[in-house]
């Protein structure tokens, strides 16, 4: 049995409500998005381990509390999570010959990390998709002494660091503006005041922005890609209790630096590419937002993938070591929300209108993650302990997968809260909304 530990703390000012969830001055963190696959057997079978079940725990003052009192005391504003440790799991051998396909376990709202059984299955037919390196980190670049006019060309072209003032949103060099949020087109902002530009000590004292908040100085500044993009910037430097923090920093001076700048010229692109082949396939008659929570960062389920009737849109399928923290690699989490609700009404921390079936409280989370042996990983689980809503429509992951994986008139296939799929490299997968 794995446990992750949530602590909480009570809240500090009662009754103020800041918008995204997040007190001002005072951390309150989504939980982390991690993914951490072992190696697998044989390159041409997609193996996974998969760890036992996992049960949450919640601490105050010590003191272990019951789920449903954490829950309903969090969501009356009396508590907040303040910090979480992440189950480890050490698989057993693979046994020698395989027969047997793995079924995944009941998922709490976790994307797959391990398996305790391997099987091999038959390969899929593949179909080529083409991938992209995904940047290592660097020591950040000397600042330009000479500010360029803006001129971004789009979402592959090189941002320019230390050249483009802070009051400006880099919508030219490839950011999607999240107007609805408040920051002026930013998707979060974590005021750092003791960062220092390129250190590698870590980072203590973090403030998220409210809405209303700017980029200014002292400020990481994150922001939203295109659909099947991701940001590209985060330091090396993350929060001295394990927060994720990402962006574009704003300087002394006003002006945009760059956090991650693996070429080390000092100019890179914000959006760059995941490793592909997964999409969103939405046959019904209405939209539904699919928003991914903004990691590393605020963690706020903000970037958008929208899908109008009929639509199909790529979603980021992020390579595990895009970012790595706490020797942990990276999957994608997508918070799947009902049907007819756009991203301006869903890819927030919490509706006013609708607070227990939108944003942090979706009925169902989607996980996406490729690993160094080439698979892709997919899942879909109920968002618990967080949310007790029903999906209104069904899904189903389809395409060059190794088992089904679905969720059909509110029940799962693979266990009682979720299930779990892959595919090999050059293959691709659609989470068909119907």
């Amino acid at each position: 049995m794995r446990y992750t530990q949530y602590t909480l703390a009570a809240t500090l000012v009662a009754g103020a409500a800041a918008a995204g969830g997040h007190q001002h001055g005072h951390q309150q963190f989504h939980a982390r998005h991690v993914a951490h696959v072992e190696e697998r057997d044989a390159p041409d079978a997609v193996t996974a381990w998969v760890a036992g079940p996992t049960e949450t725990v919640y601490v105050l003052d010590g003191e272990l509390i019951e789920a449903d009192e954490a829950k309903d005391r969090i969501d009356g504003g009396e508590l907040t999570i303040v910090g979480e440790s992440t189950p480890t799991f050490v698989p057993p051998p693979p046994p020698a010959k395989p027969t047997t396909t793995a079924e995944a376990p009941e998922l709490g709202a976790q994307f797959i990390e391990k398996v305790t059984t391997s099987s091999e299955v038959p390969e899929p037919e593949p179909e080529t998709t083409t991938s992209s390196a995904v940047p290592t980190t660097s020591a950040a670049p000397q600042k330009s002494s000479t500010p360029k006019p803006v001129t971004g060309g789009g979402v592959d072209t090189p941002f320019p660091d230390g050249e483009i003032k802070c009051s400006h949103f880099p919508s030219d060099y490839g950011a999607v503006s999240l107007d609805w949020l408040g920051f002026n087109g930013w998707a979060g902002l974590q005021q750092v005041p003791d960062y220092v530009l390129g250190s590698l000590k870590s980072i203590v004292d973090i403030h998220t922005g409210i809405s209303g908040d700017d980029c200014e100085s002292g400020t990481m500044c994150s922001y939203a890609c295109p659909p099947g993009y991701q940001k590209s910037q985060f330091p090396e430097a993350q929060g001295s209790t394990l927060e994720s923090i990402g962006g574009l920093y704003c300087d002394s001076e006003g002006m945009l630096r760059l956090t991650h700048d693996p070429n080390g010229d000092g100019e890179y692109p914000l959006c760059t590419k995941g490793e592909g082949g997964v999409f969103i396939q939405n046959d019904l008659d209405e939209v539904v937002s699919t928003c991914r929570t903004d990691y590393p960062g605020t963690e706020g389920m903000y970037i958008p993938a929208i899908a109008g009737p009929g639509d199909k849109v790529e979603l980021c399928n992020p390579d595990q070591s895009y970012y790595t923290w706490d020797n942990k690699g990276t999957s994608a989490q997508y918070y799947v929300n009902p049907k007819g609700f756009d991203k301006e009404e869903a890819c927030i921390w919490k509706s006013d209108k609708f607070p227990d079936k939108l944003g942090n409280w979706a009925p169902v989370i989607a996980g996406v993650g490729y690993t160094d042996d080439g698979n892709t990983f997919l899942s879909i689980f109920q968002n618990a302990p967080m949310s007790t809503a029903k999906l209104d429509f069904n899904i189903e992951i389809v395409g060059d997968v190794n088992s089904k994986c679905s969720y059909i008139d509110g029940k799962w296939t693979g266990g009682s809260n979720g299930c779990t799929t892959a595919f090999k490299k050059g293959g691709k997968a659609t989470f068909r909304y119907f």
